[in-house]
């Protein structure tokens, strides 16, 4: 295995070439980053407005690649065969080109052979490959067998059968991994590039106007952009496995730019680097990046009720029987959360950006049933909206939020907030006046519409007086995605995370963005970030995440198995798969969130110390027995959690309380009162642990925009390197019962749980050491 560590300072050269500059566009085609488009087999079609708010300032688009290229009412087809890995898509206006990099699917057609072995009738097939809806993937009968198909990339897939309607793991496939909750899924695997042959790209050095790269294998040709215009060839020196590649001189009139590079060969493509710019120099002063550098964001998700409670005056709580005290209100509000931000709870801790849960007016009275203890709920969490515009009066004002965010801005952080567009509750005056608006609560067959997630999740309620809205018609989409423009405009909030994403159609998203892109980032000049929640297979995810949709989306998929991983039900091996894959949809420079937990899980500490099991109803455990903490081992379990997150790329997202380790089972055990003061030593300790693990991220930049390589593994060990030029952080997991050991360079500095003699690092059990080196 290669190993990529650093033996000493690198050093920063003084070049003398001559600097150049590349044409652009006054006013630019393409609004943020382009992502890149990943070619289909055959024919790709691109929804042109993804990617131009203006389709018709383009005079042409050309590609250096074996393809044919129409335009029919804005959408682009890309069709023809590619040969080689990469290739390079120019948008043409005034005579200059912005780019977008093309890359090449490999798939693999996968069959599945279920046997005959009873009178079975129906049999289809769900997983990761299909957003786990078997709906869409039904066998067909074939002599012995019932058989299909599927077209795989390459990488690890989890999958069930379901025969008859019962869930079954596949006859003959011997292989199974634990699906975190206490049962097992099948899985195949389909054999990719020999990683040990592709190009893997490391940042080396930088000069004034140059960047020096390595690679560990050869290289057949580079594709470089600077914001979206393409790097030429000119720009690029290839010397055997080095690349430089030469900052284009006007560069320097950006405060903020990126030079994003991928390699490829024979065998693969590279990882991909990214190189943040100050003013045309490379970005190499941590104390440089601002609220606005999405990479170097930490979030803290917090809900409003049950945060803090800053003016009393606004306490409505129903207090009536058939709601459960943990049910109701328990006073929170926009008063204090802006209290605390004053006090500097959150700058203390580290977290720059805030995500509340959604403050627009909810119905008052109780709604919903749970059978034991039989209790109804209050609409205390903000998600049954009766308006998508005023603030609920039992958090505050229009200009107490208005403050709030004023004062989160004048401490340097983002506040987001959460946006339910995929429902509304029955009240809401938008289905009292229009009620074909709403998908059908019946279907055709008779059954109840409700918590069809995945078999009808365009459509489904999440309750009976939760109509959802169907969001595939514009006489809907255009009043709900003006709503979500009017806090940008009217508050000056930072972005959105979006409830519910999966379950609403592709066309509501790229109207929004497009009027988020129109409206505000063009308009006014204010940036926008835009969060989805999606629990599903990592292509359902991405399906959404796109130049012309979201900037990110929330990774349950690894937070699942890091849970199981440090909680002790899982391998720190199959973790590490989890981070592969991820990287492998997302980028290695991706902006997905990376949760310490949230409220709809139950809280890790509780897994951690064996007051729940995977197997059990979080839930009712949550509602009928008191969870406490059982073994303070725990909190140093979370803390390895939360040093994970902190240590892979993306944004990592504390869950309130877990700073310091609020124990629960699931919604609402999960949803307890913030505490603040009177910290035992355990969670002052977790806290205290949880600050220094910030404070790390923010001070190195190879936790915010390094390369990424998992230097080793197995089932209790887990070692991850992030390098950026001349720093270097080495995260080191270990969930065994018994101390570790592993070779690491000398002169870093230790910081944990780690002694080391020499070249030796030796970690106690059940624990974590981040190593930085400068």
């Amino acid at each position: 295995m290669k190993k990529w560590f650093l033996t000493g300072s690198v050093i920063v050269l003084f070049g003398c070439s001559v600097e150049k500059g590349l044409e652009t566009l006054s006013e630019p085609l393409i609004i943020g980053t382009a992502t890149p488009i990943q070619l289909d087999l055959q024919l790709t079609q691109v929804v042109l407005e993804d990617y131009v708010l203006d389709p018709f300032r383009l005079d042409s688009v050309t590609t250096d690649g074996p393809f044919n290229l129409e335009i029919d009412n804005s959408v682009l087809r890309i069709q023809g065969r590619p040969k080689q890995a990469l290739y390079n898509l120019t948008l043409w206006a005034d005579g200059v080109g912005e780019s977008i990099l093309l890359k090449r699917t490999k798939k693999t057609l996968y069959s599945f052979l279920y046997p005959i072995s009873g009178d079975e009738k129906r049999v289809m097939i769900k997983g990761e490959f299909n957003a786990w809806n078997p709906n869409s993937t039904v066998l067909e009968k074939t002599g012995s067998s019932f058989s299909t198909y599927e077209l795989l990339g390459a990488g690890k897939y989890q999958y069930l059968y379901v025969v008859d309607g019962k869930e079954v793991l596949d006859p003959q496939n011997p292989d199974s991994i634990s699906n975190g909750m206490g049962g097992y899924n099948s899985l195949i695997t389909i054999q990719g590039p020999d990683p040990d042959k592709i190009p893997t790209l490391r940042s080396k050095s930088y000069t004034p106007n140059s960047i020096i790269l390595e690679s560990s294998n050869s290289i057949s040709d580079i594709y470089a952009y600077w914001g979206n215009t393409r790097i030429p060839g000119d720009f690029i020196t290839i010397k055997g496995n080095e690349v430089t590649v030469q900052i284009p001189s006007n560069a320097a009139n950006s405060d903020r730019s990126k030079i994003r590079l991928w390699a490829y060969n024979k065998e693969g493509v590279s990882n991909d680097v990214m190189v943040p710019l100050d003013k045309g120099k490379v970005l190499d002063d941590a104390s440089m990046i601002t609220r606005n550098d999405y990479e170097g964001m930490v979030m803290y998700f917090l809900m409003v009720d049950r945060f803090n409670n800053g003016n009393t005056g606004n306490d409505k709580p129903l207090n009536i029987p058939e709601v459960h005290a943990k049910a109701d209100y328990f006073g929170g509000d926009l008063a204090g959360i802006t209290q605390k931000i004053t006090e500097g709870y959150f700058s203390d801790l580290g977290t720059n950006t805030i995500w509340l849960s959604p403050i627009t007016q909810n119905p008052e009275g109780a709604f919903g049933k749970y059978p034991e203890p039989e209790t109804s709920f209050s609409a205390y969490h903000g998600y049954w909206p009766i308006s998508n515009v005023k603030v609920d009066y039992r958090f505050g004002t229009s200009d107490e939020f208005r403050n709030l965010i004023s004062s989160a801005h004048d401490s340097d952080m983002n506040v987001l907030l959460d946006y339910v567009a995929n429902h509304v509750h029955e009240q809401h005056p938008i289905y009292q006046q229009n009620p074909d608006w709403a998908t059908n609560l019946y279907l055709p067959d008779g059954s109840l519409n409700t918590e069809r997630w995945d078999d009808q999740r365009l459509t489904t309620w999440f309750d009976t007086f939760m109509p959802t809205l169907d969001l595939s018609k514009m006489e809907t989409v255009d009043p709900m995605t003006d709503s979500a423009i009017f806090w940008l405009r009217e508050y000056g909030i930072d972005g959105f995370r979006h409830d519910a994403t999966k379950h609403i159609p592709e066309i509501f998203w790229r109207v929004l963005t497009q009027k988020v892109k129109k409206q505000v980032v063009k308009e006014i000049g204010q940036p926008v970030f835009q969060i989805g929640e999606t629990y599903g297979s990592h292509e359902l995810i991405k399906s959404y995440i796109s130049t012309g949709m979201l900037d990110a989306q929330f990774d349950f998929n690894m937070y699942d198995r890091a849970v199981s991983a440090f909680a002790g039900a899982g391998s720190l091996s199959e973790l590490a798969s989890s981070l592969r894959e991820s990287i492998k949809y997302y980028g290695d420079h991706n902006l997905m969130g990376y949760i310490t937990g949230n409220q709809d899980r139950p809280r890790f500490i509780s897994y951690a110390d064996g007051s729940l099991d995977f197997g059990e109803d979080t839930k009712y455990a949550g509602w009928n027995r008191e969870i406490t903490i059982q073994d303070t081992l725990a909190y140093q379990k979370l803390s390895a959690l939360t040093a994970y997150m902190l240590s892979i790329p993306g944004i990592p997202c504390f869950y309130y309380g877990d700073e310091y380790g609020s124990p629960g089972g699931n919604d609402p055990d999960n949803r307890r009162q913030m505490q603040f003061d009177n910290l035992d030593r355990h969670q002052q300790a977790t806290k205290e642990r949880a600050k220094k693990l910030i404070q790390l991220r923010k001070e190195n930049l190879a936790l915010i925009y390094g390369d990424t390589q998992i230097l080793d593994e197995g089932k209790n060990y887990l070692v991850i390197s992030r390098q950026y030029f001349d720093n270097q952080v080495i995260a080191v997991f270990n969930t065994s019962d018994r101390p570790f050991e592993i070779e690491i360079p000398e002169n870093g500095s230790l910081n944990f749980f780690g002694s080391q003699n020499g070249g030796m690092l030796t970690l106690q059990p059940n624990s974590f050491e981040m190593i930085t080196y400068n």
